[in-house]
């Protein structure tokens, strides 16, 4: 069946098409539910309620643009709706800024503890790191979607990097540091 095809099915609400259309894109969608969870659970709790959404408003999709696209804003927009609902998104009054000083010399670390860390981030904080960071929004359409002030977005973001900063020095040797943050760039 062609996207099209998939697509005209599943608004018509016919089972089959919208199996295929979760089949085909829910590890696409499940990926970012993963960015804005505490853990594989609620990932999955956040790409069913996405799923949800979009068989709910696939009649709104105007095949303009990239429908996969559309998929992953519906699945954001989602997730982040139900954060609003949860906890208020606040300003933090400390606005850290440090210099992180690199050493390129040591062994690597795995992908996935670096993404474990994120995940134990407060919501506020995990949310806009990931918008930022993994997304690239900016701090104004963080601060629309998220219904804050650009300074919240900024302020949120360095509360998140020094989290991070604190659980990778507390984690690993001071040799290990400098691989870690080199793996993070300039978000940390």
């Amino acid at each position: 069946m062609s996207q099209e095809e998939l697509i005209h099915n599943c608004r018509k609400g016919e089972r089959k098409a919208q199996e295929q259309l979760y089949r085909t894109y829910a590890p696409v969608l499940f990926g970012i539910c993963l960015k804005y969870s505490r853990n594989k659970t609620e990932a999955e709790d956040n790409l069913h309620d996405s799923f949800m959404t979009i068989y709910d408003k696939i009649g709104q999709y105007k095949s303009k643009g990239s429908f996969e696209g559309w998929l992953k804003r519906i699945t954001v927009n989602t997730v982040l709706q139900k954060y609003r609902k949860e906890e208020p998104l606040t300003v933090v009054h400390e606005n850290t800024k440090e210099t992180v000083e690199i050493d390129e010399a040591h062994s690597d670390v795995g992908l996935q503890t670096l993404l474990g860390y994120i995940r134990e981030l407060p919501n506020k904080y995990r949310t806009t790191f990931s918008l930022y960071v993994l997304d690239g929004y900016t701090h104004k359409e963080i601060g629309d979607l998220l219904g804050t002030t650009v300074g919240t977005s900024k302020s949120n973001l360095a509360r998140a990097r020094m989290l991070l900063k604190e659980k990778i020095e507390t984690r690993f040797s001071q040799s290990m540091i400098g691989i870690v943050l080199l793996l993070l760039g300039n978000y940390i």
